[in-house]
């Protein structure tokens, strides 16, 4: 008898685990956790550098310790960047390891924005619906995360069969400076045969989702000054350029009327018939408070799921040029936007700023600078993986639904830290849904999505720990 049957013949069976995960969720425990990390105001846009270390040292080592972890403050490779934290729980040398992640930090309270009755700081439950800040984005998804790894830690009576590093970060919301420096640093200490960790929506709040990692994102601007002040427009209108007007052109020889990208360097690969198998019949937009998809928007010709998960795009993310808000007449001496591309993996992302310099070029527009001021590569594990299978598998078994795979998530995560630098299968579990106003006013979980979410950690977790999870080291593929 292997010591996993050894182990799996000692433990809590699992429906008896889930029963028992559903009882500390029901009895306001998990209520209980949420309300005190959301009341730390881990705003990292803001560097409240107190706060983050407040929230590591005071909520998430204790919490960690007490379930057997090793925590230790790790300072961060770039100097002025906020901390993170590793917490290593080793049974032993010769088993597989589970690395997994999180991030603490969040954006803005925008305390004047809420709701009345509302706040950023405070968990208010109305509903299905718990409020406020980090519920959905990401305290509330780690905090499931270790939830459920403590409900399998007391019924497997200490022994997990397997290891787990969990290391989390307090910068996620300011781009992740140095998580990547840190996991190069690193390596050794983060080697692992797993990576899982939750972040993002479902694809909807009742559809249990897996996704295996991220569409990359590089944000630029578009800028054009022409001289130093604004000139009367009456004066000196039709002999001067006018700078927002040279822009919007600049962007229309980017992208269509219709959303449709024409620089042709940075157009996607054809998309795999696997890919493109794992988003048939998804629908986009269909949740309760989901906008209606524009079926004329982007490329026509592919599926809604297509354009979000297998396809590349282009935004303008904000204009500007004089003063929208009280316009004056005169020719504005300056014109910018900021734009974004989401991108699929097997863009040339890492040429991104010549490839927009030579296609502006070409169609007359030398005189636009482009700074590209942010920018991290897509990642996809591929379809073909073991974990895949098995994943979906115990998904289902413990939720009763069958799970939606998307080959990537539409928006973009740090996955390429641990699917590139360290070389890890990436799984992504999310426990929130589109419609959490993550980043905005009246931020929330879903206390339904989290209750049946703890259940399926807890049962994936145990999984983990048997006979018969595809435990090998294997570096991740794009497909």
């Amino acid at each position: 008898m292997s010591a996993t049957q050894t182990l799996a013949a000692t433990h809590r069976p699992a429906a008896d685990l889930q029963t028992a995960a559903a009882a500390w969720f029901d009895a306001g425990h998990f209520r209980a956790q949420l309300a005190e990390r959301v009341q730390v105001p881990t705003t990292s846009e803001e560097g409240s550098a107190d706060a983050l270390d407040t929230y590591l040292a005071q909520h998430m080592a204790p919490a960690l310790q007490a379930m057997g972890f090793q925590c230790e403050r790790l300072e961060n490779p770039l100097p002025g960047q906020p901390p993170f934290l590793l917490a290593e729980r080793i049974e032993s040398l010769e088993l597989p390891t589970l690395l997994s992640y999180g991030h603490g930090d969040v954006v803005r309270g925008q305390d004047a924005s809420w709701r009345i009755g509302l706040g950023p700081w405070v968990l208010r439950v109305e509903g299905d619906r718990w409020y406020g800040r980090g519920t959905a984005d990401n305290k509330g998804q780690h905090s499931i995360n270790m939830a459920a790894l403590a409900q399998v830690i007391a019924a497997r009576q200490g022994r997990l069969g397997y290891n787990v590093k969990l290391l989390l970060e307090m910068g996620e919301e300011v781009g992740s400076p140095g998580l990547r420096e840190l996991c190069t640093a690193q390596a050794g200490r983060l080697r692992a045969d797993l990576f899982l960790a939750s972040d993002g929506p479902r694809l909807h709040a009742e559809s249990p989702t897996l996704f295996l990692g991220s569409r990359g994102i590089a944000n630029f601007t578009l800028r054009l000054r022409c001289r130093e002040r604004a000139y009367h427009s009456g004066n000196w209108g039709g002999v001067l350029t006018n700078p927002a007007v040279v822009v919007a052109h600049a962007i229309t020889s980017l992208m269509g009327r219709h959303g449709a990208m024409r620089v042709d360097a940075l157009q996607p690969p054809p998309i795999d018939a696997q890919v493109r198998a794992a988003l048939a019949g998804i629908a986009i937009g269909t949740g309760a408070d989901d906008p209606a998809c524009d079926p004329r928007w982007g490329a026509a010709e592919l599926s809604d799921a297509e354009r979000l998960h297998a396809w590349n795009t282009l935004e303008v993310l904000a204009m500007g040029s004089g003063s929208p808000d009280r316009p004056v007449g005169a020719i504005p001496p300056e014109a910018v936007a900021h734009c974004q591309m989401r991108f699929v993996p097997g863009t040339p992302w890492q040429q991104f700023g010549p490839i927009l310099r030579a296609h502006l070029d070409a169609h007359g527009f030398e005189e636009v600078e482009v700074e590209v001021t942010a920018a991290t590569p897509a990642t996809r594990l591929s379809l073909k993986n073991d974990w895949v299978p098995w994943t979906l598998e115990r998904m289902a078994q413990a939720t009763g639904k069958t799970p939606t795979l998307l080959p990537n998530l539409a928006g973009s995560l740090p996955n390429d830290a641990f699917a590139e630098i360290l070389g890890l299968p990436t799984l992504w579990l999310p426990h929130s849904y589109p419609a959490c106003a993550q980043h905005a006013p009246n931020e929330h979980l879903l206390g339904s999505v989290a209750r049946e979410a703890l259940l399926m950690m807890t049962h994936l977790f145990h999984a983990l720990g048997d006979d018969g999870a595809p435990w090998q080291p294997a570096p991740a593929a794009a497909s």
